[in-house]
This record gives C-alpha cells, sequence and structure tokens, in this order.
C-alpha cells in the first residue's frame, strides 16, 4: 500500500518500435514486476495490428507481475509507438478500450528521448534504419528531419544503403572507381543495373539499410567509396546535432542502431557534446506514465 493507506500505482511503459515491442511494469518505488516481448508495433502495418503487438507485450508483462483485475485497474500506462505521427493515428488509439486507470501516448521517439534525459529537457537524435532528430526545451518540441525515406532520413541505414547502390550503378558505367565494397553492391545485382532496377521497384527503407554494416565495414577497411558514404552520413548526423544545440538543447544524445558504429565518424566537436542516455524507450513511457498523476 502506499503511504496512508491509499490504494498504490503501478506504471505500464511500452515501447512499441519498427522491429519488435516492449513492456514492463513497475511500482512506485521504481521495482520492475514484469516484463513482456512481442513483434512490431508500428502503424505502418495498421491500427489493429500495432495494438495487437502491443497488447501482447503488455499482457505478458501483467501476466508476469501476476495481476488481478484490481491491480491492473490501478496501472498508468505510458505507450510510445512509431509512426504514431501519421494522420489520424493518435486519435485512433485514445479510441481503444483499455483496463487501465489511465493511458498516453506519444512517438518511440519523444519515449527514447523522455528516456535518455530521466525526464528533462533535452533532445535525441535517432540513427537507425531511418534518421530523425526530436526534443523537448521549456515545452517547446523541437525536430530535425526524419521525413522518411527516400525524400529524408540522412545519414541512417537507408541512406547509406541507397548512396552504396547509386555509385555501385555510376562505377558499372565507368562513371566512377569500382572499388571492393562497389564491386559487392553489383554482385547483389549478378552484375546486371536491371536486376537492380527490378529490386528498387519492391525495395522498402529496411531492405536498403540491409546493407549499412557492409558499407561500414567497407568504409573502416579504408575502401574510398564507402569512406565518401559513410563520412557522408557523419556530416548528416552532425548537423541534426549542432541544430538541436542551436535550438536550446541543453543536452544531446545519439541513440538507434548506427550510433555506435558512426559516432567515431563524427566532427571531433560533436562527439564531445555528446551525453550517453540515461534509460531508454520503456524508461520514456514510464515517465510519460508517472506524469499522468501530476494532472490529477
Amino acid at each position: 500500500m502506499s503511504a496512508g493507506g491509499a490504494s498504490p500505482h503501478y506504471f505500464l511503459g511500452v515501447d512499441g518500435g519498427g522491429t519488435g515491442c516492449r513492456a514492463r511494469i513497475e511500482d512506485e518505488a521504481g521495482t520492475v514486476l514484469g516484463h513482456g516481448l512481442s513483434g512490431p508495433a508500428t502503424t505502418r502495418l495498421g491500427i489493429e495490428t500495432a495494438w495487437a503487438s502491443i497488447a501482447k507485450a503488455f499482457g505478458a508483462a501483467i501476466e508476469e507481475a501476476g495481476f488481478a483485475a484490481a491491480e491492473i485497474a490501478r496501472v498508468r500506462a505510458g505507450i510510445g509507438v512509431a509512426g504514431i505521427g501519421r494522420k489520424g493515428a493518435l486519435e485512433a488509439f485514445r479510441g481503444i478500450e483499455h483496463p487501465f486507470a489511465s493511458i498516453d501516448f506519444v512517438s518511440d521517439g519523444i519515449a527514447a528521448c523522455l528516456g535518455a534525459h530521466s525526464g528533462q529537457d533535452g533532445a535525441i537524435v535517432i540513427a537507425g534504419t531511418g534518421s530523425i532528430g526530436l526534443g523537448f526545451v521549456e515545452g517547446r518540441d523541437l525536430r530535425v528531419g526524419g521525413y522518411g525515406f527516400p525524400i529524408s532520413d540522412e545519414g541512417s541505414g537507408a541512406d547509406l544503403g541507397l548512396k552504396a547502390v547509386q555509385l555501385a550503378l555510376r562505377a558499372h558505367d565507368g562513371r566512377h572507381e569500382r572499388t571492393a565494397l562497389l564491386a559487392e553492391v553489383l554482385q547483389r545485382f549478378k552484375d546486371d543495373p536491371f536486376e537492380a532496377v527490378a529490386w528498387m521497384d519492391r525495395g522498402s527503407a529496411t531492405d536498403y539499410a540491409a546493407m549499412a554494416p557492409m558499407v561500414i565495414r567497407h568504409a573502416d577497411q579504408g575502401d574510398p567509396a564507402g569512406r565518401r558514404i559513410v563520412q557522408g552520413a557523419a556530416e548528416q548526423i552532425d548537423t541534426f546535432v549542432r541544430v538541436l544545440f542551436e535550438n536550446g538543447a541543453p543536452r544531446v544524445t545519439l541513440l538507434g542502431g548506427l550510433s555506435s558504429p558512426l559516432e567515431p565518424w563524427l566532427a571531433p566537436d560533436v562527439r564531445r557534446r555528446l551525453k550517453p542516455a540515461d534509460g531508454d524507450a520503456v524508461s520514456g513511457a514510464i515517465i510519460l506514465a508517472r506524469k499522468s498523476l501530476c494532472r490529477q
């Protein structure tokens, strides 16, 4: 029981990402009571599919916590969802029935930002399949990029893959030196540009991003084309970070699957100013859930 004999509160955090969904339940002291995992929970798959994945993850956490209906009714939930900025998505999620005392939704990026800075003002740059800069400063939301591949998401894994295919096609034509990286890219298409064209017609951001580790491997080995591509990506991430600082962010954290391999390529002034994350997106979703108590 809480102080004064009041019924205890419980807090559920869910990180609904494009590759998987994680849930965690904590009590008021921050003790972890249950975990849950499930598949992707992005609005790109549809609201119903995303919610089903979210519900599967928090259902597993509830089961591990051993909660009955009485405890579930005292849970305050914070849910981060990939792609919640799509038109109508937030309203659709808010219309779904749930068993909790309260529920709040934000993008998975905002949840990650809350977790990275323990709910304080700050910003993040996510470099993964896509890329984006997000933050909040004195009530203002900050956003840099992240409008989707191929029109945006500079410095992302998808962008690295796209640049590699572009240079490989130039190398095939004799417009660029055929380096080891570009030869490996062309081998994927049987050294036939029209194989690349057919692949492009159905290729997704994830398909392009699958080439990013190959690009970084060749860059680290000194391949000129690989170095050119990765240096260009790092310059884009440098710009994300600098713009967030220029817009008042007191601290910036680099996150995402490309954060570690790209960090050595960043400018020294940017690397010096980056701050390690305090927590992850699930921690941020729990911070969101705890904030609901302040509105009572």
